[in-house]
């Protein structure tokens, strides 16, 4: 059995949000800039997980920068600061969230309904500024050392805005979690009539030093391709990039844990791709789980937040 869990070197300093706390729009810790042209109404969203710290750097940088639209709208914001603020190094994975993963609570019959947590309440905040969103790009990060990806969700809106930005190499389509919805799929976002849209960027692991430079260089190619700067803008923040074609990943089925005896069958990494059908991946008690196609791609493994009801790995193959 290989689920041993890898400290990774936290490589990225935290910095300081209390400064952008009062917010200038009505809610702590949310930014919003307004051209006198018309355009698009964007936003970029970070720390939806308190130690995803990516997002975090790339938002100070952009305040910081004082960046400002020239055509359209331009928010941005810190999503669970609560949970940044408890981070600790002696123990990295354990403000992901305080009370409930806040990418979980996204259905309109939570956010309406009477359950109460930190997040939930955060989420709740939040909501009137995301429901006048076009387009969203929400800042993330991974549990494990595996290749940045582009969550476009389940419709083609998603897929088109991820092949306009042009990176990272692996598009993923898939249709969420069990355990709750994710703010990509949140209203119009998920809404195939609506022309709104987001995505979601996993930038690499939490900790390593490239995560941030990633996540500002799909930050900086997002807002050209929603139109609210133009490229000379934001050149100081994109990378060189050797992407010639993206890939799509169809995700087929996520893995939900059923018990709390779930195990990998080997050390695997994401993206890896399992060549053939009923190749046994895991076990979940006495339960084989195999994959159920030839080129079957694992995406994300991780037993970093293994418990009943999340998600253990997603399984998928290129489009």
């Amino acid at each position: 059995m290989m689920n041993n869990l890898k400290q990774y070197p936290i490589e990225l300093s935290f910095p300081d949000l209390s400064k952008w706390k009062q917010g200038n729009c009505g809610v702590d810790y949310v930014y919003q800039f307004k051209s006198e042209n018309p355009g698009k109404h964007v936003m970029i969203m970070s720390l939806i997980h308190g130690n995803e710290i990516s997002g975090a750097l790339v938002v100070d940088r952009l305040l910081r920068d004082k960046l400002k639209p020239e055509r359209g709208t331009l928010t941005l914001g810190f999503a669970n600061v609560a949970a940044y603020e408890a981070f600790s190094p002696d123990a990295p994975d354990a403000t992901r969230f305080l009370e409930e993963d806040m990418n979980r609570v996204w259905d309109e019959k939570a956010l309406d309904g009477p359950r109460d947590s930190q997040e939930l309440r955060r989420a709740r905040a939040l909501r009137p500024i995301v429901d006048q969103v076009d387009l969203l790009l929400d800042l993330h990060s991974m549990h494990e050392s595996d290749p940045a990806i582009m969550m476009g969700g389940y419709l083609k809106k998603g897929e088109d805005l991820a092949r306009k930005i042009g990176v990272p190499e692996y598009i993923v389509m898939d249709k969420g979690h069990k355990a709750g919805k994710r703010l990509r799929d949140y209203g119009d976002f998920g809404n195939p009539e609506s022309p709104k849209a987001a995505i979601l960027f996993e930038s690499g692991q939490h900790f390593e030093k490239h995560a941030y430079p990633a996540a500002l260089d799909v930050a900086a190619r997002f807002l050209i391709v929603a139109g609210v700067v133009d490229r000379k803008t934001v050149e100081d923040y994109l990378l060189p990039t050797t992407v010639q074609k993206q890939k799509v990943v169809d995700i087929t089925e996520a893995v939900t844990i059923k018990t709390d005896k779930f195990r990998f069958a080997d050390d695997f990494k994401g993206m890896q791709l399992i060549k053939k059908a009923g190749t046994i991946i895991a076990y979940d008690g006495d339960e084989e789980i195999k994959t159920p196609y030839d080129n079957c791609i694992l995406v994300q493994p991780s037993m970093r937040h293994a418990r009943k009801g999340n998600t253990a790995v997603r399984l998928g193959h290129l489009l």
